[in-house]
This record gives C-alpha cells, structure tokens and sequence, in this order.
C-alpha cells in the first residue's frame, strides 16, 4: 500500500521527522532509560518508559513499507538492544528492584485518579514493549525479538497467579492504565497461537471486571456511558476496549463483541468532536477523561493519544464486521484532529487540539508525539483490504497505490487518481497481467448523497448507498477505468451547550427544566471540518446571526487561489463575510496559531 495526497505527505514528514530524529540507538534518551545503571536507581511512577514501544511499532512499519535502510538499521539496533537488557526472569522496565509490578507494594490513598500505588506505568510500559517486539519481529523476523515478548508475557502471567497481585493494583485510572495488557496479551496468542497467552487477557478481564469502580465488561454490556466507566479516561478506556475486540476474535464470544460495540456507540454519538477524536476536559480535573453525555464545549480537549486509540478500535471493529462506519470514523479523524495536530516538519506534535482554541506543539517527552506517529501507520494497511476470496475493499480515499498478487503469481495493482479529502472525482485505474474476476467493493460516504459510479464510462448500474460499500463483481481487464464522484456540499451543523436540571416534586412526579441553552454552529464539506482563524484578526469568537434564506445563498464553497486550499464562505449579509478553511490547516499548522470550528449563534437565528 502506497498513500500519496495529504495522508502521503504526513507519513512522509512522520518518518524525515520523529521517527528519524526521536530514537537512533540505545544512547537516545527515550532508550537510554532502559540501562540496567540507571534503571537500579529508579523509584519514580513514570509513563516514559513507553516511548520505546511505540516508537519500534511506527518506526518498523515505516522502515519496512519505504525500505529506508537507515531507519531499518535503527530498529534493529534498538530492539537487540532492548532484548540485551532484559533480565533473566523477563523483566525489560524501567523500575528499581524493589518498585516494579512484580513486588507488593504499601497500600496508599488511592488519588482522583484511581492510582492505588507507585508503580502505575511498569505494566503500561511493558505492554507497548511487547508489541514493539512483535511489530519488529512481523516485519524483521528473528526469534530473539518474538522470544523476549514471549517472556515479557510469561512474567506477567505468573505475577497475576503464583503471584498473586490483581492487575487492577498496577495502573492508575482505578487499574485502566495496567488492564491495557489484554491487547498485547490477545496479541501474543495471535502470533504464537500459545494458549497461555489468551489464558493471561481473560484472566486481565476478569480482574477488571471484578473490580467494583472499573466493571469493564459488566459496565458496556449493560449500555453504560464510557463517562461513567472507572475515571472514563479516554485513552486507557479505547485501548482497553482494543484488547476487548481481539479477544472476541481469538474466542468468538459474543458479549466481548456485543461490550465494545456498546461502548463504541456510546463514543461514537456524545465524546467525539466533529473531527473526529474523542474528547473532554469539561469542568474535570482531568482534560483527558469523557465529560458526561450531552455536556458540550467548543473548548474541550482532544488528547492525541485519544485519537491512535480510537483509530485503533474502529480497525478492530472494521476487520469484525467489515461495516463501512468503522473505515469512515478512521477516515474522519485522521483528515481532521490526527492530521490537525502534526507539524509539517513531521516532527512536531500538539499534545492536545481542540475544536475552538491555540495550536500549541508539544515538548520532547509528550505521549502525544510517539501516539500520533503511531497512528500515521495504522493507515497504509487500512486504506486498502483483501478478503480470503479475493475481494478487494477500498476502505480510505486519497491519491495512492495498492498492490496484489494474484493466486497464478501475477501483479494485480489498483491506482486511485483523486485530491480528496478536497472536492474531487475518485478515479481507480486497474493495472493486470491478464483479465482477472474478483469484487470490487468501494465505500460510499456516509455525506455522498447523490453518489454515482461509472466503469470505462458507463453507469455502474447498482445501487449507491450512504455509509455502505457498493459492490462490483466483474471480469477485469488492464486498463479498467473506474470514476466514483461523491458530491461534496458545505453542510451547516448545530450543537447546544443545555444545562438541565433535574429533581423531584413533593408528589414524586420528574422536575426537568432547561435553565441554560447555547447554540453553535460549525462548516463540513465532505469529510473534512472547516474552521476560521481569529475572527477580524483578533476575536476568539463572534456570535452569528444566521440569515432567514436558503443555505445556497449564503455558504458556498469557493475553488482556492493557486497552490492554496479550499475554501467556504459564509456570508451573513450584516457584516464582512467569514473564510473557512480545512480545519488541519487553518492557521498555517505554525505553533501559536488559531483554528474556531464553533461559532455562537444569536438565539434568534433560524432553525
């Protein structure tokens, strides 16, 4: 898989950028925490560790999709190194001897967070070391990187039983930090297909949902808000439910999948910004955590790490039920808050973005900058599928390139022509040796009203229907010219910040009134969000009036000035009218800049 277009550029800058520069060997600072002089010392509960992980996941799947030698030089050089300091019994943290998740430690308060003790982060960190090695291992097989996570899994196992120590005691979040375990566990039994690897994610899940705050599976399956889950960290929670989803692949339970579609929905329709990614930070000590349903905030937070978690479920579900809602919610955040938050240069982040507030880059250690390399990779092997039969889905549309081989060893190679996410027509040109017959299937937007397909310039003759795929099953021949036009209109959306307050009365009958009520209004156009920079070049915000006239007359998307982006226009007859532009890009993605997605509406605005 080949991305070009916008996704192209960002994995481009991603790899000349953090995955260059981040981590080059075992004396980058990131790795160096790893050394066995400076790891006897360490009693601190730090999250640092995990940059190694993740690092190795993105840097393996970029080394091997460019054949970037220099890359590929330093994750093999990294990952043996890692594997050198692993001791005997499996251990590969950052932990004094006697701090790590091995050893019991002194019960303390436990804080807001859920923290029960000082070792919060020793499995976090472990768990992303495992799918490092594995990652490492997919890519550069050798065995001493699938045997060192083997050990990593084996340590972990036993703690939980002959040790006897509930994974709910190792991670903050009333135990959601150390329960992420399930996902590389679940991953280990994919890999190796060892028993004892799944025996260790059941046995995490089963912990967690004996634990009275968290109730994972207790908690989804009975349709609980994912607010209202532990803490309802998002980050930890996505990921959890990642772990969840494997498991229901390894085992084919159905109240695993029936859990994480629950919660999925639950994400889904109240904690996602427009753009996508989940968020928060609504009167919480914490920006980080769900706000209850129905709470809106134009100036709530989206975590990066949030959103390579939620790009992570929704590849899960996708690869569950094939179901073109899954392939739309990656598409819409990695166009909007993903892409929203890299620099240009590929190597600055913002730790957070939000739909109405100050592009901020974040400092060298953040999570957010290994989370959002990692979520740049998830792509290339997302845009494009291949089911055992042979049918070929195209999930992702931007310019780029998949290839096959065919069952006879020949090259089958789809080329999709398009500026997308942009206004623009999808063009799939098929490259074979020989006619070949297989099902094409092409997602239909769920904002395409009005979609139509043509092969070799003929009416494809089946139905289009939103958020679904369309499916053309033919004998294909070289040359084979597909054109798919998705209409892309501004769409106007509306969204309340309602204070409601609830009671009884003396009688027993429901008080409910409405004591507060403000309406905002945001710009789409296809899957892309819009925003403005600072209103006149200075204002955070300026309350609309919205003209009492068909939306035609009054938004309209204008084609941009040369070399410069798409643009809306709304123009609200009383005053200059204001330019939106694609909401990753509004502001010049320079650090200090700002992007308004939101826009307050006068009470009196129609509709």
């Amino acid at each position: 898989m080949q991305l070009g277009g916008l996704l192209g550029e960002a994995l481009a800058a991603n790899l000349r950028g953090r995955l260059a520069h981040f981590i080059v060997d075992e004396h980058s600072p990131a790795i160096a925490l790893f050394a066995p002089e400076r790891r006897k010392d360490n009693r601190e509960g730090d999250w640092y560790g995990e940059h190694a992980g993740k690092w190795l996941v993105a840097a393996a799947k970029a080394a091997a999709r460019s054949a970037d030698d220099a890359l590929r030089t330093g994750v093999l050089r990294v990952a043996d190194y890692l594997v050198s300091v692993q001791e005997p019994d499996g251990y590969l943290g950052t932990y004094a001897a006697d701090h790590r998740f091995m050893r019991p430690q002194p019960p303390k308060p436990v804080s807001w967070d859920g923290a029960p003790s000082v070792r919060t982060w020793d499995i976090w960190t472990h768990a992303y070391l495992i799918l490092g090695l594995l990652e490492v291992h997919r890519h550069f097989p050798a065995a001493r990187y699938l045997d060192a996570a083997r050990r990593i899994g084996d340590l972990c196992l036993h703690t939980l039983t002959a040790g006897g120590i509930d994974i709910t005691e190792l991670g903050n979040h009333h135990g959601l930090s150390a329960t992420v375990l399930m996902d590389p566990a679940a991953e280990l039994h994919a890999v190796t297909g060892e028993p004892r690897y799944l025996q260790l994610a059941e046995l995490v899940l089963r912990q967690a949902d004996e634990h009275p705050e968290l109730a994972l599976l207790t908690r989804a399956l009975q349709g609980a808000d994912v607010s209202t889950i532990a803490t309802g960290k998002a980050y930890q929670l996505a990921w959890n439910l990642v772990g969840l989803a494997k498991l229901h692949r390894a085992t084919g339970k159905a109240d695993y999948r029936r859990a994480v579609e629950q919660a999925w929905r639950s994400i889904r329709e109240h904690h996602l910004t427009l753009g996508g990614g989940p968020w928060g930070g609504v009167a919480h000590r914490s920006r980080e955590v769900f706000n209850p349903a129905g709470v809106f905030s134009p100036y709530g937070y989206v975590e990066t790490c949030s959103s390579l978690a939620w790009i992570q479920l929704n590849r899960e579900l996708l690869a569950i039920t094939g179901e073109a809602r899954y392939a739309e919610e990656i598409e819409r955040t990695a166009y909007n808050d993903l892409l929203g938050a890299q620099a240009p240069n590929g190597e600055d982040w913002c730790y957070y973005v939000f739909p109405n507030g100050k592009r901020v880059h974040t400092t060298y250690w953040r999570c957010c900058k290994s989370s959002g390399a990692m979520a740049l990779e998830e792509l290339p092997a997302l845009a494009y599928a291949r089911d055992d039969d042979g049918t070929i889905t195209v999930n992702l549309y931007g310019a780029g390139s998949a290839s096959f081989a065919s069952d006879g060893g020949d090259e089958l190679r789809i080329e999709q022509d398009t500026a997308c996410p942009y206004p623009d027509d999808v063009r799939l040109r098929i490259a074979l040796g020989r006619p070949m017959r297989f099902a094409l299937k092409l997602r239909i937007p769920s904002w395409a009203t009005g979609a139509t397909l043509a092969v070799n310039g003929e009416d494809a003759g089946i139905a289009l229907v939103p958020e679904s795929y369309a499916t053309l099953e033919r004998e294909w021949h070289d040359g084979d010219d597909l054109v798919a036009r998705f209409p892309m209109q501004p769409r106007l959306h509306r969204a309340a910040n309602r204070n409601v307050q609830e009671s009884r009365a003396p009688d027993g009958s429901a008080v409910r009134q409405e004591v507060l009520r403000f309406e905002y209004a945001a710009v789409t156009c296809g899957p892309l969000v819009y925003a403005t920079g600072l209103i006149d070049g200075f204002k955070v915000e300026e309350t609309l009036r919205l003209p009492d006239a068909p939306i035609e007359q009054w938004l309209a998307l204008q084609p941009p000035a040369t070399g410069g982006l798409p643009r809306i226009v709304l123009d609200p007859g009383y005053r200059a009218p204001l330019e939106f532009t694609p909401y990753f890009a509004t502001g010049g993605r320079v650090d200090g800049s700002w992007r308004l997605s939101w826009l307050p509406l006068a009470p009196d605005s129609p509709g």
